[in-house]
């Protein structure tokens, strides 16, 4: 908020104040605490929100429904518990190695996918894997694992007391760079002791992969290098750990993660998942006060902010600042400047993951994944699971949401089921206005016979504003592209 509105504001609420002291009215104190202050960013608004469970039905927003019988576990995801023993391990969050544009890469004749992978059985055990197969070959039984990206003793970093301490690898992406190198970016979470002054921080990392073939058709990663921290908050822009548990409360949730590289007229970007700091609308109950985050009329305004205030999800939605952030990097990767947010989700939800974004036909189109269990909106489940999209004239936006209310898909099946997909991701293609829809299928540790998996892909397809999932479009587990 700039000084004068600020200003405006502090002398509306005095005068209010001292009206109301004074035996004035009260609902005019009560309309003087309201303000309009969008803090130069976009926002997914109560309005837009309220409007997605009617949508929702429709047939262009619905994830296809899969046959159970022909889902396999990836037959590669081996790895070892903590005996030694050799295991089938789950496989969920993925992204593929990606041109600077946003298309498949193609490294050498293989595709390459980074995923999180794990013992089923320890919910810790949370590594990322490299996944790899012939460029051509949509089979889920072509795909190979190179095994765990990085070793134990890689975070053993001189001078980065923030990767020394890193207790598990979460979403990312990679690219593949001008000169050859594969690129990872991903988030590097530290562990939870609150009596030590550890949250549980997260923090965007990123390292030069090293791979070389074996033989004919065997990749092996020979090692990282450039391995460093780049960016965990500045508390003004994007909330820090310290700002939202260091107090005691832990009932935030804090989010900084999921890194999305992107190129722009030769600049190099992360856009990521976080949430508001405190000059770019910061949580907390005067963020009910402020209709830039409900959008619609006065009316709609104070009614709907009198039932936040009522609600019993009162403190979830006060606590609601999730955010999809943006700095820009130097050619070395490491931090160049911090940008405000692309859109941020106050009073709607904490929690927008993996932040996806790429250039299609002159337009700038932006993805996130959400959960219904963690909205504050009459008519959204706690079942549900959504990918949201906006779209821009520029990176930086504004953005404005597809379909009118960002909605793009929507699936509400039981978390037991074997077909459960959630981090849809969009993969634009070298031709044409189809992206391919990845994901991952079956939820962790609910079957012994089942484990998380590469779910059939399938394609969305993107005109302008509007998009519509593709009739008949079921692909193979993992697919990357289309011809």
């Amino acid at each position: 908020m700039n000084f004068q509105k600020m200003m405006r504001r502090v002398t509306a609420v005095t005068f209010a104040t001292t009206l109301l002291a004074s035996g004035g009215v009260s609902a005019f104190a009560k309309e003087s605490s309201d303000y309009k202050e969008s803090y130069g960013i976009s926002h997914i608004t109560r309005t837009d929100a309220l409007k997605i469970p009617e949508e929702q039905i429709k047939e262009r927003f619905k994830v296809p429904q899969f046959d159970a019988s022909t889902i396999q576990n990836l037959p590669s995801a081996k790895g070892y518990d903590e005996n030694g023993n050799v295991i089938d391990m789950d496989v969920w969050d993925t992204w593929p190695l990606q041109n600077a544009d946003g298309t498949v890469a193609n490294y050498h004749g293989y595709q390459v996918v980074f995923g999180l992978a794990g013992d089923p059985d320890r919910g810790w055990d949370t590594f990322i894997y490299m996944f790899y197969k012939k460029a051509g070959d949509t089979s889920i039984d072509a795909w190979k694992n190179a095994g765990r990206v990085f070793k134990n003793t890689d975070k053993n970093v001189p001078n980065d007391p923030i990767l020394n301490q890193q207790a598990e690898e979460w979403s990312g992406s990679s690219t593949l760079t001008a000169d050859g190198h594969i690129r990872l970016f991903y988030t590097n979470r530290q562990g939870w002791d609150p009596a030590n002054g550890f949250y549980g921080k997260q923090t965007l990392t990123t390292a030069q992969i090293n791979v070389s073939e074996l033989t004919e058709d065997t990749l092996k990663v020979d090692g990282v290098e450039d391995f460093k921290s780049i960016f965990d908050g500045d508390g003004k822009m994007y909330q820090t750990v310290d700002q939202a548990f260091s107090g005691g409360d832990y009932s935030d949730n804090h989010t900084l993660r999921d890194p999305h590289y992107v190129e722009d007229n030769g600049h190099k970007y992360l856009v990521f998942e976080a949430n508001t700091g405190t000059e770019t609308g910061y949580q907390g109950e005067d963020a009910f006060n402020n209709r830039a985050f409900y959008e619609g009329s006065k009316k709609f305004f104070q009614a709907e902010r009198e039932k936040l205030l009522q609600s019993p999800n009162k403190k979830v939605a006060s606590l609601a600042n999730g955010a999809l952030g943006i700095i820009e990097l130097n050619d070395d990767y490491s931090l160049k400047q911090v940008m405000k947010p692309l859109i941020a989700s106050n009073t709607v939800t904490d929690e927008i993951e993996r932040a996806n974004i790429f250039k299609l036909n002159g337009k700038w189109y932006l993805f996130t994944d959400t959960r219904g269990a963690k909205m504050v909106v009459d008519g959204v489940d706690a079942e549900d699971i959504y990918m949201l999209g906006y779209v821009s004239d520029s990176l930086t936006g504004p953005y404005k949401p597809l379909n009118g209310t960002g909605l793009v898909l929507h699936q509400d099946l039981d978390p037991k089921d074997v077909t459960w997909t959630y981090a849809h991701f969009a993969i634009p293609q070298v031709q044409g206005n189809n992206v391919v829809i990845t994901s991952y299928m079956t939820n962790r540790g609910m079957f012994e016979d089942h484990h998380s998996t590469f779910a059939p892909s399938f394609l969305v397809n993107i005109k302008g504003s509007k998009t519509s999932v593709v009739k008949d479009s079921i692909l193979a587990q993992g697919q990357l592209t289309v011809e």
